[in-house]
């Protein structure tokens, strides 16, 4: 709806002006045609409510309408799947999956428990307990949860400042990180507060994982030379160990692993490449198992290192001990959380869109949380989602959680009856299995990527990479972290300002560095701030606009001429919060730009910025008039004033006697329908009115 004004409000255009200069200039009058802007009361009962009182009441009523299975549902999600499970159609490829995760997971989870510096049996553990507990509480249908090594590193590296390897209270804290992995990923679940780990930059996570992959690697050397190493996370005593004991390097493990690691990465290849092999990538780590252990038996070679004497039988239950050092490891527990949810939640929301359901992240979360707690009860150390298994299971066909229960029975069935063969697993072969699942994490695509989108973000990539490398990896994240947390505090501190002009032909205002054929008016400024308003960048987008006010680009502007700015329009819809600082700066602006007899003028402010400005008394002393919904309604009274201070010095006095005559009263008619189209043109010298589309560039109503 538009409403014909003389000007923004209910005054006539000249009210601003002297009383000569209206009397002067009966045409500068015109009306113009504005949408009103409707102004909220104060005493609405909705403005007062915050938004954290929205959302509490939002989800009270959220649970009070859900029925008793959506109650169900939501404490036990395997419900979803169990009531509309298709046996015909489901169980065959779930069973597949299940078999073909669990082959794979054998010898992986004996690998990630040397690497976390636990005897293998802890691996086979850590996948077996957990996997049943997320089958029945967990979200995601697809992820295929058990040791990862990324985390494996973590626990190794802040173990093994605490106690050696071979004690029992390092397998006992490892047992108790588990417990507080699962404790924090509870709360976070419970709390809803995955939202935190927006922070963390994927930037920072590839750079993390790509260091931390290369770590890993070199920590596996051992394996493949023949002798031990320093255990570090840091790059620099893992390379000086590698080249001091260079004299004891022994050839039979490094050729046995280099051909075992030669076969597992052409496997893995073969599985990806074509769809046909694929099952050879899940197949891989079983093939390194089975052609180790046959040439052992065979040969017999004293040189290469065995697993040795696995225990037999399920675990049994025991309460996770030593809560005197749970203090010390809060700092690695919180960082195995992030790095398990960012690991677990990211590639179950994949699947989940792939297979066409709906996950909660939060639920998943607790579904972690309670898989690493009751996990901890039998012996486990902490688990997460992992990548490659995940993606073999959604690979192979899974569905639904049946497949994560086959996998679990299959571990089972490795633990009653296998681990007898597993003595004679080579230790280079379970190096290699390691070795060729973390070289997918050298993610060094993502860094020429960032190199050609965004160099910020490869400076971010860089910088957690190299001291991840050279400092450690808790140091590597928390610097990430930091300087990612930098990047947003800038970018939100200075945040994005255009000058806006308009698009010939068109009401449209948009940057005039995006597109340079928009245009500006002489004496009009226009500026979009591109990010809400606080006291962190209220500072840089006042020093902003008086430098918009001073430099004015003259080659791109139309309409009456004028030597300064007398308006700067606000354009304020990309605006979604206001705080009492820019409130009070917004004050400050608008006395300075009275004392320059400059007016400010706010277009479009959302519903709740308006509160805001209406509560703090803004919204009176710029004055409701200058309020719009339009950017192009500013414009129109704006320029109506510009060209009355103009017109006003070159209008003399009429006498009083002098009544304009008709004809003189039809060319004055016709002299303002040429103004208007000078005005929208911004051209010098006179157009021709009857060649003027009203409709092309509407700027200002034309008398009928």
């Amino acid at each position: 709806m538009e409403i014909t004004y003389a000007s923004p409000s209910s005054y006539d255009v000249s009210s601003s002006s002297s009383s000569s200069a209206a009397a002067a200039m009966p045409h500068t009058t015109r009306p113009v045609k504005i949408i009103p802007l409707q102004h909220p009361t104060t005493t609405s009962s909705h403005g007062d409510q915050s938004s954290l009182s929205d959302a509490f009441h939002k989800r009270i009523a959220n649970l009070k309408r859900m029925t008793w299975i959506e109650w169900i549902e939501m404490a036990l999600p395997c419900s979803r799947w169990i009531r509309t499970y298709k046996w015909r159609e489901y169980f065959q490829v779930d069973l597949m999956a299940g078999i073909t995760v669990g082959v794979m997971l054998v010898p992986q989870a004996m690998s990630y428990a040397k690497l976390a510096g636990l005897q293998p049996i802890y691996g086979l553990y850590s996948g077996f307990v957990p996997i049943f507990v997320y089958a029945i509480f967990g979200s995601s249908r697809q992820l295929a949860i058990g040791p990862v090594a990324l985390v494996s590193l973590l626990v190794s590296n802040v173990l093994s400042g605490i106690a050696d390897s071979s004690d029992e209270l390092y397998t006992e804290l490892a047992i108790l990180l588990a417990f507080m992995v699962g404790v924090f990923e509870c709360i976070m679940g419970l709390l809803r507060l995955g939202w935190l780990l927006r922070f963390i930059s994927h930037a920072v996570i590839s750079g993390f994982t790509t260091s931390s992959a290369i770590v890993i690697a070199l920590s596996q050397a051992k394996y493949f030379l023949g002798y031990d190493i320093v255990r570090s996370s840091k790059i620099v005593p893992l390379i000086e160990s590698i080249i001091s004991g260079a004299d004891k390097f022994s050839w039979p493990p490094f050729v046995m692993g280099s051909i075992i690691l030669a076969i597992l990465l052409v496997m893995k290849h073969l599985g990806k490449s074509r769809k046909y092999l694929r099952v050879l990538r899940a197949a891989g780590p079983l093939t390194a198992v089975v052609l180790g252990t046959t040439f052992v038996k065979i040969y017999q070679p004293s040189s290469i290192s065995l697993v040795g004497d696995i225990p037999q039988g399920l675990p049994s239950f025991s309460v996770p001990k030593c809560f005197g050092y749970a203090k010390s490891l809060i700092p690695t527990a919180l960082l195995i959380t992030g790095v398990a949810i960012l690991e677990s939640v990211g590639i179950a929301k994949a699947l989940a869109a792939k297979n066409g359901y709906e996950l909660d992240s939060n639920q998943e979360l607790f579904g972690l949380g309670v898989a690493n707690i009751l996990g901890s009860f039998f012996s486990a150390y902490p688990t997460t989602g992992s990548f490659s298994r995940s993606a073999v299971n959604h690979e192979s066909g899974a569905k639904t959680g049946l497949s994560g229960l086959i996998t679990g029975i299959i571990m089972g069935c490795a633990l009653l009856f296998l681990t007898p063969l597993f003595e004679y697993i080579p230790q280079c072969a379970l190096a290699a299995i390691v070795i060729s699942a973390v070289m997918g994490l050298v993610d060094y695509n993502e860094a020429i990527f960032l190199w050609r989108v965004d160099k910020k973000d490869f400076l971010l990539w860089t910088i957690t990479s190299i001291t991840t490398l050279f400092l450690g990896i808790e140091i590597g994240v928390l610097v990430g972290v930091g300087v990612s947390l930098a990047f947003v505090i800038h970018e939100s501190a200075n945040p994005h300002i255009a000058i806006l002009g308009r698009l010939p032909g068109t009401t449209v205002y948009r940057n005039v560095r995006q597109y340079p054929e928009a245009y500006t008016y002489h004496g009009i400024v226009i500026v979009r701030i591109d990010a809400p308003i606080y006291f962190a960048n209220i500072s840089y987008i006042k020093d902003r606009l008086r430098e918009y006010e001073v430099v004015v680009d003259r080659s791109t502007r139309r309409g009456p001429e004028v030597e300064r700015i007398y308006f700067v329009i606000l354009e304020m819809s990309p605006v979604t919060y206001i705080d009492s600082s820019a409130v009070q700066a917004l004050k400050d602006l608008h006395q300075e730009y009275k004392s320059r007899d400059i007016q400010m003028a706010i277009s479009n402010p959302n519903r709740e910025v308006l509160m805001t400005l209406s509560k703090s008394d803004v919204v009176e002393l710029i004055g409701k008039e200058w309020y719009f919904v339009r950017v192009h309604d500013a414009v129109q009274v704006c320029l109506q004033h510009v060209q009355s201070l103009i017109e006003t010095p070159k209008t003399a006095d009429p006498l009083p006697d002098d009544k304009p005559s008709f004809f003189q009263r039809l060319l004055e008619h016709n002299r303002e329908d040429i103004s208007i189209a000078e005005m929208e043109s911004g051209n010098d010298r006179p157009s021709d009115s009857r060649n003027t589309d009203p409709q092309l560039e509407p700027l200002l109503s034309r008398k009928p």
